[in-house]
């Protein structure tokens, strides 16, 4: 899939990808792989900065967490990244609904 296609889509995937708990990054980049079925590959210099950008709105909180000697840093929905997700979720349903129509226009009646 093309990268212009994901864009501007990027920060809703991330929350809706959040939504079920912290994740670290390179869990984040499975997650949005597996639930594409492996379409979308999202790389590392695309999805940090993405991070860091929500976490400055106040979208996303993050915590250091150890596993063994590796340390990683961890994130997590904030309540205003729950309402920014739902706001993601209408104006997508909007999104799709009006390229629908467009591309699959219903028979005159």
């Amino acid at each position: 899939m093309k990268a212009d296609s994901v864009r501007g889509h990027l920060d809703g995937m991330l929350l809706a990808v959040l939504e079920a708990g912290p994740l670290h990054g390179y869990a984040i980049i499975t997650a949005v792989q597996r639930r594409s079925g492996g379409t979308l590959e999202l790389r590392t210099g695309t999805i940090y900065p993405a991070l860091n950008r929500l976490e400055r709105l106040g979208l996303l909180s993050s915590s250091w967490d150890s596993v063994g000697e590796r340390r990683r840093r961890c994130y997590q929905l904030t309540e205003a990244g729950r309402g920014a997700l739902a706001g993601e979720r209408r104006a997508w349903a909007e999104f799709t609904a009006a390229i629908g129509s467009v591309l699959n226009p219903s028979p005159a009646t």
